[in-house]
């Protein structure tokens, strides 16, 4: 059985990739990730903030004249909430490259264009073998159009790749008016893959102590109908290939996932529920149904259900939506006959 997938140019031997999360802090956590049979590990993000805190010491001009607001100083992070430093963060990609077989992908994590993105050469010199761009960015002025937005992750990119000649990837979240026009520009700015998608965590209001609060919930399984949808929907149409994240929680999932045309599968939640050996279920799931359904190799059914190949194109857009209303029936209603609510 062949498992092996390509990814941004880098060959790999399955399409199980560990994504951006606390546990690649730790080498030791990150071995276990290789051993459990993991094809690379997405590091964790180094912050567009950390950056410019440690560089140029803007934590001064960053909460001067909110002494009248106290509850402003919250909104922005000291620098020991940091866990991990930008000249630290180099350290640890050298010192997990000295150790680790597989592919180390780097991550950057920011939402404006200026000179943090030029870290991406030390990132590269330390030894990263790629770089995951992962643009947070929640836009709120009401006079900043689309337009300037979508102009913003092109120039946050190009920024990016000036700097490196490993492969990027961009992590974005599914919120632009034409999500499909986004993908091609960004594919034709020269993104090496794009990762489908970014998770906004929504804060939360402590109505104990009237504060507003990060609130983080780990994916589910039904987070995953959106990048499935839009994976589909873009596999062979543009040149970057396509990494699903989110709501990946077993075998199937991966199967499903591949079938719309992703070239590799992020997890994350999953190994945070259920522990780093999870990686191992997932690939021996995935497995058991290629041999049940007689199929030798991921490539083999890579892209074979996206939009292009599928039996119905139309599933993945809007006439799906209109049979999917009219079709559901609420839970409660299958206790009693239909006769009791329809005559």
């Amino acid at each position: 059985m062949n498992l092996t997938t390509t990814y941004m140019g880098l060959k790999l031997k399955s399409p199980l990739v560990p994504s951006a999360s606390p546990l690649s802090q730790d080498i030791d956590n990150i071995k276990r990730m290789e051993d459990a049979g993991a094809a690379a590990v997405v590091l964790l993000s180094l912050f567009e903030e950390q950056i410019v805190l440690e560089r140029h010491e803007l934590h001064h001009h960053l909460t001067h004249g909110t002494e009248s607001f106290a509850e402003a100083l919250t909104y922005f992070p000291e620098p020991s909430s940091f866990r991990v430093g930008a000249e630290e963060y180099l350290n640890h990609i050298q010192r997990v490259k000295e150790k680790i077989r597989i592919p180390i992908i780097a991550s950057l994590n920011g939402s404006s264009v200026g000179g943090w993105t030029e870290y991406a050469r030390y990132i590269q010199q330390a030894g990263a073998d790629a770089l995951e761009l992962n643009i947070y960015y929640v836009p709120t002025d009401m006079d900043l159009s689309g337009v300037q937005i979508e102009q913003n992750y092109i120039e946050i990119l190009q920024a990016v790749k000036a700097a490196v000649t490993i492969p990027v990837a961009v992590k974005l979240s599914p919120y632009f008016t034409n999500m499909a026009n986004m993908a091609k520009q960004l594919d034709e700015a020269g993104a090496n893959a794009l990762v489908l998608f970014n998770r906004f965590y929504q804060p939360d209001i402590n109505l104990q102590t009237l504060e507003v609060e990060p609130n983080v919930l780990l994916s589910t399984p039904h987070d995953m109908r959106l990048p499935l949808r839009w994976i589909a929907i873009l596999s062979g149409r543009i040149r970057a290939s396509l990494a699903a994240t989110s709501g990946i929680q077993k075998g199937e999932d991966v199967i499903k996932l591949l079938m719309a045309g992703a070239s590799v599968t992020m997890l994350c939640s999953t190994l945070l529920r259920h522990g780093i050996d999870r990686i191992c279920t997932i690939e021996q799931e995935m497995l058991a149904w290629m041999t049940e359904h007689e199929y030798e190799s991921v490539q083999q059914m890579q892209g074979s259900m996206n939009q292009l190949n599928c039996p119905d194109p139309s599933a993945f857009e809007r006439s799906q939506y209109m049979k999917a209303i009219q079709s559901y029936k609420p839970e409660w209603t299958q206790n009693y006959a239909p006769s009791y609510y329809f005559g």
